[in-house]
């Protein structure tokens, strides 16, 4: 009796599959359906963000070659809105004040970070879930509450000098966000007390990760407190650092609300950041080509640093 083999359209089409994907890996081609099918389902995404992303920066761009006040028709500038940026004293200080900025809202914030995360990854501390709660507590706060309750802190009759005077070093007070010599490092420290808490918390969560067994195996070969920390603590958690660096070196770039409350960049043009800038000639003084060239070199510099950043941490995990 002669046995026969039905095949239906399942059966068909799985063959041709099979065929198919053994052709393409004989042809070099990596297996499954072409790459050409994967762009259609990123499509959707990509047209979201080039229509919310992409476009405004073409635009930002396209502005920034024009001298333009925002209601007439402008003019063609080429390259001297940038040239403007490196020749103007007052915009050169604006960047070299968002530099200084760093220091508080990313050198700063690791440091202490590093040291809360560490003390508290240790320490038997009960209640850490609340701990947590409360350092990461600033971050669900507007920036523009954080503004307005400093500015209060630091004014001629606020708290701090009330302090300093309960002390007795009546002679530190003054109106701090008025000193030409305080009033970028004021604002620095609120970005410092702003950012410790994302940094600590996302520390914490990394040291969580730590194989215990690796503590012990430093124990055992002699190393203290200091060394352990040098030797496991710090290596396992240098993908966190690259993450609360990149994220709070963006903050401390483009911050705009708290410069905008707290003092204008005042006094002068001692606190004047790229980011106010420009607000301030944009909407102030209708220089929209100019302000359009600072975004974009702003751009350039947070794209950057956060990109070296990230490679020196690819290089340091590998």
């Amino acid at each position: 009796m002669a046995s026969t083999l039905s095949t239906g359209p399942d059966t068909t089409t799985a063959v041709i599959r099979s065929r198919s994907s053994f052709a393409r890996a004989r042809a070099g081609h990596p297996p499954g359906e072409p790459r050409r099918v994967a762009y259609l389902y990123l499509l959707p995404a990509f047209v979201v963000y080039a229509a919310f992303l992409l476009y405004p920066i073409g635009r930002a761009v396209q502005l920034s070659l024009f001298h333009w006040d925002g209601l007439s028709l402008g003019t063609w500038a080429g390259l001297d809105n940038y040239a403007a940026i490196v020749a103007d004293e007052g915009l050169r200080d604006a960047f070299g004040h968002a530099l200084v900025l760093i220091g508080f809202f990313a050198v700063g914030p690791l440091v202490i970070g590093l040291l809360l995360a560490t003390i508290l990854n240790h320490a038997k501390v009960r209640g850490l879930g609340f701990f947590r709660t409360v350092v990461f507590l600033p971050q669900v706060v507007a920036m523009v509450v954080v503004a307005v309750a400093w500015r209060r802190v630091y004014s001629a009759d606020g708290t701090l000098n009330d302090l300093l005077g309960a002390v007795g070093l009546d002679w530190l007070a003054r109106g701090w966000l008025g000193d030409y010599t305080f009033a970028l490092p004021a604002v620095g420290v609120v970005g410092t007390w702003f950012e410790t808490g994302l940094v600590t918390v996302l520390l914490l969560a990394g040291m969580s990760k730590i194989p215990i067994e690796l503590y012990e195996a430093a124990r055992l070969d002699g190393a203290g407190p200091v060394r352990e920390f040098f030797a496991v603590t710090l290596p396992s958690v240098r993908g966190e650092i690259a993450v609360a660096l990149t994220l709070t070196v963006i903050a401390a770039l483009r911050t705009f609300d708290l410069v905008y409350i707290t003092t204008e960049g005042g006094p002068g043009n001692s606190t004047s950041v790229p980011s106010y800038e420009v607000y301030h000639r944009a909407f102030e003084l209708g220089q929209v080509g100019s302000a359009a060239a600072i975004g974009v070199t702003l751009t350039v510099v947070i794209f950057a640093i956060s990109f070296v950043i990230n490679r020196f941490a690819d290089r340091s995990i590998t």
